[in-house]
Parts: structure tokens; C-alpha cells; sequence
């Protein structure tokens, strides 16, 4: 009885003690919209709960107009053919037509001590929002990148049943989409982002994305909120990925808010790694108190690397504030600990990047945005930046015709260690770089966009803040290929970035001087479109090029998704000109000219897409191995022009719109490794570059040539060594090449073996014959693969490729995991390998990784010499 007691007395304790804990959540449903024109009542009325909302219709939030209108099947899809053109641009039919209400019920109520706010976390372009029947901006709220945050508690009904009301209003100045770069120019007098008025890889986006695009949310605190927490880490000296570490000093600080009438004393504690962290503040009445915390010596920390550097370490940071044993708010971060810095590089003429202490050689894509009409998930934004983690990239440089890449994007970031460049929203096309018949203002004009500095440079602090404490941020970047208008960018520079984030790089425009010292000429990026491999390896181009790039069309059955089947007819290239489909040209197709004629040319639109993909790897794998052979002497970083699209386009993608990976994909996969082995073009020498901060020793080097026969010729079999962090030259396999490749063109594979004999780097090249065609593989004989499937977890599956010893080589073999039933391919799904050419008498596995597996999961191959088959899965 006196066991059973004392058990009572603590659970009392325990419930009694317990700290009731904030709350945060979206309202992401259940919205209503209507074009405001066919509405008469004001605002007041709108948001009161009696209002009846009858003909309204269904609305996407975080969403747009063009969304809702889409979802309602009032226009087509814009991603697909020609629809683009059915639906009505602004510029002519006006902003009324896109000027919408949104309305969302929802309960909510507050006791006499809690507080609640609603925030909008952006909408485009301006607003006016109201509750209950109350008005609660006092001016209407423009700017896309400028949140809103309200104090709610007062307004809400007290039986729990709320309306909020929110009529959105296009951008001020539309813009006329008339082919060129941001159409007129104009779209950039806003803050707002501006490829919505079509740029060289996008159709005009029709409403110009007006609509609440980003989150609402709902936040209910005690008394007094934490808000704009900032988090530093410093890293001292250079450190390892492996062993004990010496100390990292964490730097927490905060802003406590209170809004009630009565001042307010509480602790406000964090907890990182054991380690605790407490103070007592007052908060005084009506009023915000910026507090910083007594920093923490972190001993032995898990430090947060780069892809292929290192792992991503996070830890958990809840920021708490206490008031007696009540939880009154409580702010989560994921940190990452690790510090970047820069230093200027004398011999590239370049800026290096360094995390950790570590110099680290960036390969990096250009990003445009998750979707083009803004419709973002968590599990888009995973897939999108786990894709780049595969192409073994290191960093994602946000376009700054953009937006500032949400949270959520971040998030992905940190898990997959994607160092990200942050743009702000300007670029030379709009903003007044070049000379434009296009453009409606004139240089000068253009110079001084947007309207409103002012809401520029507000809407900058309030970005800084949303994103700053995440670690795979690294680099801001003031604008695209131009300086913003001077009084901004001394803002920024000067006062913002100092004040809210010193830690990190800020460059004055994308392809500076600062970055890269541009003593080429032009405009200090580029090439773009399609090269001889030996340019990447023998042309010297910019130190830190922000934007090169080549071809990305996407195979046949990725093009079948948005192509009408009368519109699949492959391009002709003839005497320097393209005869090309005109859906084909809507989707800003970009020229392979006369390469696929070396495999023999195209029969039809999926010979010509599926062979492209031979162009592909070669033109990737071809450009990051040309920059990494040349790291720390001619360069030490390169961003490709681009990595992805946010609409149905045709070039610059290493997967298509909807999360299909293409051979690209797959040719940065190999050439992206962290120790990998290499064939030069220029000189034909075989080369290991080492982009890990170890040494390594005992590699067995193996050089073997394998005829289209599949009969096989070593060259070469040598242990050898190399150091860290650099690029060794071998030797040279000219002389064998040309007499085993100038008939039929010759398979050339490039192997380190540790001592287990597993390989650290396999790569293998198809070399043409002395005419520089592809007759080999064009004549090459068919060999059948061995395939077994397993499927080892709810979401993997093992996937052994086998090759027959009496066969030639298994040519670049796609593998797609497939409904079945459907036929379709299942997406996304993530290949540890793709495009996979097996010798004779090996094998090969990969794994298959995907989370909505269905149980008519199969396996699809196609290969150059295996034919097209469906295999199952054990």
C-alpha cells in the first residue's frame, strides 16, 4: 500500500511538473479561393465565419493562382506540348484576372496566459490579411521574400472557430513575356524572382506565380516567444574526418518577445551533447531582449563535413525558455559544427574554400527551383538534393533569377552535405549588364531595379535569418553576373551580413573578379552547349567558373511524359543549321549537332534520345575529370550550368522534371569520386586525383584494353601511392591505343584495386576508331545478362549483373525499377549505379533504393548489345 502511495505522489509530481509545451503547425489544407472581381464584399466580411463560401472553389496552399486553377482542371497542364500557350499571360488580360481571395477556417483558442501567432512565410506579391472580420496589416504588405508574422491572441473567436481571409494581388509590374531573358526586363522593378517571364530554358510562367506560395502557420507560445535564434560554430585549426577532436566553440543567441502587460522572468536553457546551458532573463513588458548565451566548449565533436569528405554530423539544439516549471517556447535547430573559410589562391588567381581547416575542391550545379510554379514538398526537395549527393557533387549554387531556397531545401542540404551559394534576386540580363532589343528600359534604367530598395533590403534581413543557421550554407552571392544597385549592395555588404551573419563569404555577383579572377575575357563564365572532351582537359577557362555546361536531353521515355506522340521527331542537323519539332523548340531543346552520327546516326526519336545518352555521360564525366586533372594549378572549383529544371525543358538536367535520372546523372557519379582514376584525352596519360585529406597506398593501378570481341589486354598492373588532396599523372597509353583502337575503336578500363582486390574506382571508356566513329560498338555482337534481383528491405533491392566469359562486353545498360502492371517506371528511385557496362566474365551489383515500392516492383534493362527486358524480383 505505502509502494502504491508513493507511486501516486510521484506521477502527481511528474504531471503537475510536466512544462506544457509550445506548438507550431500548418494550415495546408481545406483552403478556398475565388477571383476577387466576382466577389463584392470587403475583406471584414469575407473573414467573418458566416460568410458563405458556397461557390467558391478548392485552393492550393502553399500554392498559386495558376495551381488552383490547374488542380480545378480550369486550364491545362503548362508543362506539357503546347498547353503553355492556351492559358491567358497577365500582361494582357491584366492583373485583375490573377487577383484572387484565399480563405481558410481553422479552431484555435487562447488561455488568459498563451499567446498565438499566424505567420506567412511568403506570398507573391503584395497583400492585404484579415481575421475574424479584422484587418490586420495596417498597410498593405508587398514582397515576395518578406514574411509576416501577426499577434492573433485578441483576434480569435472564443467559441475556436476562425476565418482568415487574404486577398493576393499580382506583382506591380507584370512584365511582358516577349522571348527575351526575364521577358522586357520589367518583371525586376519588384522584388520578386524573375524567370517567370521566360528565360532561355522556361516558358513564361502565365500568372507570374501570384498566390500564397509559401507556408502559413500557426504558433502558440506562453507568454513570451523566442524568436531569430542565431547559432555559430567555430572549428580552430585543420582537422581530420577520423579520431579524437580538439575542441569546437558553439555560440548561441536570441531575441525573447514579450507582448503582454507584464514583465516576465523565466531560464532560458539549451542542451547540446549532454552539455547544458542555462541563464536567467527578465523580460520587461512589451518589449524584445536580445540575449546572448555563455558559449559552449564542445569536447570531442562530431564535426559536419562535405559530400565525399566526410559525414554529415548533426546534433539536436532545442532553445528553451521556462517560466517556473512551464514551457513558454521552445526554438529546434538541427546544427551541423564545422567552419568554412576562404582564402585567395595565388596560382588560379581564385578563391578556395576550406571546412574545417580543409581545402576542398568545389564541384557544384546551378539550381534554378524545386518546381517553376512553386510547388514545393519535403520529399521533392530530398529526392532533388539526394540526386546531387549521387552525382558526388559538393554544392549547389541557387541561381539568383530565383528565390531564396526555402528551409526545407536546407534541410536536405545538411543530411546529404551539399555546401549551398545563396543568390539574391537580381541578374545582368534584367538588371542592366548588356545592351537588350528586348528590354523596355534602357541600361541605366535597368541598373537602378527594383523600385523599392528599401523592401529589398528588408526582405535580404528577413531571408539571412530564416536560413542562416544551417550548415550547408556557405557562400552568399549578391547577384547574377551584375552588382545589385550600389546603395543595396553596400547594405548588404557593409551593414546586413556583418550584423546577421559575419561568418560566411559574400561575393559581389556570381562570376567576380572576387571569386575568380577572369583574365580570359568575356564574361568570366561559360562555355555553354555541347564540346570536344578535350576542351574540358586541355583549354584553360575561368579559376572558379560559376556556369559551364553542356547537353542534357533525357531518354525516350522521359520525353514521352510531355511530348505529344505526333511531335516525337528527332532533330536534323545539316550544314550548320537544325531542322527541329516546334514542341521540341518550346522546350528550349539545345543541339548535339553531329555527334550521334559517330553511333551511326538516329533512326527515330528514341534512337536519337537513348544514344544521346552516350553524349551525355561522356560530355559529364568528361568535364568534371577535365577541371579536377587541373585542381589548385588552373582551378579550384566549377558549378555546372545546371543541374536541373523546374519545368519540362531539354537541357541542362541530370534528371528530368519528374525525378527521372538520366546518363549525366551517372557520368558525374563516376567522375565525382573521391579517389578516382582517369584517362586524359589531350595526352592520353592515365591519371588518379585524391580529394580526400589522406594519403593512399597500395592501390593496385590496372590499364586493360578489351576489343569488341570482349577479348582482353592488360597494359599495366602496378601498386602504386598518391598524397592528399591532389592529382598525379601516371603514365601514358598512347602508343597502345592506337594500335588497338584504329579498326573498330577499342573499350578502355581504368581500375584501382585496394588489397582485398575490391575496387576503390572502376571506369570505362569507349574509344572510336581512327576515323572517329563508333563502327565497333555500331557492329558490336549481343550478349545476354545474367540478373539477379533480391530484394533485401522494404525499400532496396540488390541487382547483380552478370556477364557470360565468352561474350563481349554489356554495354551501357539502363536499369529502371517498373510497375509491372503499368509499365511505368517508379519515381523517384535512387541507383547506387546506372548506365552499367559489364566486361565478359564479371559482374557487377548495384543497389536499388526506393521508399514507395510497390509489390509489382520489377526490374527493367536495356542495354546497347542486351536488348530490352523485364526481369522479377526475388
Amino acid at each position: 500500500m505505502r509502494k502504491k502511495l508513493l507511486f501516486i505522489l510521484l506521477l502527481a509530481a511528474v504531471l503537475f511538473f510536466e512544462p506544457k509545451a509550445q506548438s507550431v503547425y500548418e494550415l495546408n489544407d481545406g483552403w478556398k479561393c475565388i477571383k476577387a472581381s466576382s466577389v463584392k464584399e470587403n475583406g471584414s466580411i469575407i473573414s467573418s465565419y458566416g460568410y458563405n463560401l458556397s461557390k467558391w472553389k478548392t485552393a492550393t496552399v502553399p500554392g498559386t493562382v495558376l495551381t488552383a486553377m490547374l488542380n480545378n482542371k480550369e486550364v491545362p497542364d503548362p508543362f506539357y506540348g503546347m498547353n503553355n500557350e492556351k492559358i491567358p499571360d497577365i500582361y494582357n488580360v491584366g492583373a485583375a484576372y490573377y487577383t484572387y481571395w484565399f480563405v481558410k477556417d481553422f479552431n484555435e483558442t487562447a488561455s488568459a496566459t498563451e499567446q498565438v501567432y499566424l505567420k506567412l512565410r511568403g506570398i507573391n506579391y503584395s497583400c492585404n490579411v484579415f481575421l475574424n472580420g479584422h484587418q490586420l496589416n495596417k498597410t498593405l504588405h508587398k514582397g515576395m521574400f518578406l514574411s509576416q508574422e501577426y499577434n492573433i491572441t485578441s483576434y480569435l473567436n472564443k467559441n475556436g472557430k476562425n476565418r482568415l481571409a487574404v486577398i493576393v494581388y499580382p506583382p506591380d509590374v507584370v512584365g511582358n513575356a516577349n522571348g527575351g531573358q526575364g521577358g522586357d526586363g520589367t518583371i525586376a522593378k519588384n522584388v520578386t524572382h524573375q524567370y517567370v517571364a521566360g528565360w532561355d530554358w522556361i516558358q513564361p510562367i502565365r500568372d507570374r506565380n501570384t498566390g500564397i506560395w509559401d507556408k502559413v502557420l500557426i504558433e502558440k507560445t506562453q507568454q513570451v516567444k523566442i524568436q531569430n535564434t542565431h547559432i555559430i560554430t567555430e572549428v580552430p585549426g585543420i582537422r581530420k574526418v577520423e579520431g579524437a577532436q580538439q575542441p569546437a566553440i558553439i555560440h548561441v543567441s536570441t531575441e525573447l518577445y514579450n507582448p503582454t502587460a507584464a514583465t516576465v522572468s523565466g531560464v532560458l536553457s539549451y542542451e547540446l551533447d549532454g552539455n547544458t546551458i542555462t541563464e536567467n532573463i527578465t523580460v520587461p513588458a512589451q518589449s524584445t531582449k536580445a540575449v546572448q548565451l555563455k558559449d559552449l566548449s564542445l569536447q570531442n565533436p562530431k564535426l559536419w563535413w562535405p559530400n565525399t569528405y566526410g559525414p554529415q554530423n548533426l546534433y539536436p539544439l532545442n532553445l528553451k525558455f521556462t517560466i517556473g516549471n512551464v514551457l513558454s517556447d521552445v526554438d529546434s535547430s538541427t546544427i551541423g559544427i564545422r567552419e568554412i573559410t576562404t582564402y585567395w589562391n595565388n596560382v588560379t588567381r581564385s578563391k578556395e574554400v576550406a571546412v574545417n581547416g580543409q581545402k576542398i575542391f568545389i564541384k557544384g550545379g546551378n539550381w534554378i527551383i524545386s518546381d517553376a510554379m512553386l510547388r514545393f514538398s519535403d520529399e521533392r526537395y530530398d529526392a532533388e538534393v539526394r540526386f546531387h549527393r549521387d552525382m558526388n557533387l559538393n554544392l549547389i549554387r541557387i541561381w539568383g533569377g530565383a528565390i531564396t531556397e526555402r528551409p526545407e531545401f536546407y534541410t536536405a542540404c545538411d543530411k546529404y552535405g551539399l555546401l549551398v551559394m545563396q543568390g539574391f534576386w537580381g541578374s545582368g540580363d534584367c538588371n542592366g549588364r548588356w545592351v537588350d532589343p528586348k528590354k523596355k528600359d534602357d541600361q541605366w534604367t535597368r541598373r537602378n531595379y527594383p523600385d523599392d530598395h528599401h523592401l529589398f533590403i528588408e526582405s535580404a534581413a528577413d531571408q539571412v535569418k530564416l536560413i542562416r543557421n544551417h550548415p550547408s550554407l556557405a557562400i552568399w552571392c549578391g547577384g547574377n553576373e551584375i552588382t545589385l544597385p550600389e546603395d543595396i549592395f553596400h547594405a548588404l555588404k557593409d551593414s546586413l551580413m556583418p550584423l546577421l551573419d559575419g561568418t560566411r563569404w559574400f561575393i559581389d555577383y556570381s562570376n567576380s573578379d572576387s571569386m575568380s579572377y577572369n583574365f580570359l575575357g568575356g564574361n568570366g563564365d561559360g562555355p555553354y552547349g555541347i564540346q570536344n572532351i578535350k576542351t574540358f582537359w586541355g583549354e584553360r577557362t575561368y579559376p572558379f567558373n560559376s556556369e559551364v555546361g553542356s547537353v542534357g536531353l533525357s531518354d525516350y521515355t522521359s520525353l514521352r511524359r510531355f511530348i505529344p506522340q505526333e511531335n516525337l521527331i528527332p532533330p536534323v542537323y545539316e550544314n550548320g543549321k537544325y531542322k527541329v519539332d516546334s514542341v521540341w523548340q518550346y522546350h528550349k531543346y539545345i543541339g548535339y549537332n553531329k555527334t550521334l552520327d559517330a553511333y551511326g546516326g538516329a533512326k527515330d526519336a528514341a534512337d536519337f534520345a537513348n544514344k544521346a545518352q552516350l553524349i551525355n555521360y561522356d560530355q559529364y564525366r568528361g568535364l568534371i575529370e577535365g577541371f579536377s586533372a587541373h585542381a589548385w594549378d588552373w582551378y579550384t572549383g566549377v558549378i555546372i550550368w545546371k543541374t536541373q529544371n523546374p519545368w519540362t525543358a531539354m537541357r541542362g538536367q541530370m534528371y528530368d522534371y519528374y525525378l527521372d535520372p538520366n546518363a549525366c546523372l551517372y557520368g558525374l557519379h563516376t567522375a565525382g569520386e573521391a579517389l578516382h582514376i582517369m584517362f586524359n584525352p589531350v595526352d592520353s596519360s592515365v591519371m588518379v586525383v585524391n580529394n580526400t585529406f589522406e594519403a593512399h597506398h597500395d592501390m593496385m593501378l590496372q590499364v586493360l584494353l578489351v576489343g569488341m570481341d570482349g577479348k582482353q589486354r592488360r597494359i599495366t598492373q602496378v601498386f602504386s601511392e598518391i598524397g592528399p588532396t591532389t592529382v598525379k599523372k601516371y603514365l601514358s597509353v598512347a602508343g597502345a591505343l592506337r594500335r588497338s583502337s584504329a579498326k573498330q575503336g577499342v573499350f578502355l578500363v581504368l581500375r584501382l584495386l585496394n588489397l582485398q582486390q575490391q575496387p576503390i574506382s572502376d571506369n570505362l571508356y569507349w574509344l572510336p576508331d581512327s576515323t572517329g566513329n563508333y563502327s565497333g560498338l555500331q557492329n558490336i555482337a549481343s550478349t545476354d545478362l545474367n540478373i539477379k534481383a533480391t530484394k533485401v528491405s522494404n525499400s532496396q533491392i540488390q541487382l547483380i549483373l552478370s556477364n557470360p566469359a565468352d561474350k563481349p562486353v554489356a554495354f551501357f545498360n539502363r536499369v529502371s525499377l517498373l510497375n509491372s502492371k503499368t509499365k511505368e517506371r517508379i519515381l523517384p528511385t535512387f541507383y547506387s549505379d546506372n548506365y552499367i557496362s559489364v566486361l565478359p566474365g564479371e559482374s557487377k551489383t548495384i543497389i536499388i533504393d526506393c521508399n514507395n515500392m510497390p509489390s509489382e516492383a520489377a526490374i527493367e534493362i536495356e542495354g546497347w548489345n542486351t536488348g530490352n527486358h523485364e526481369y522479377k524480383i526475388n
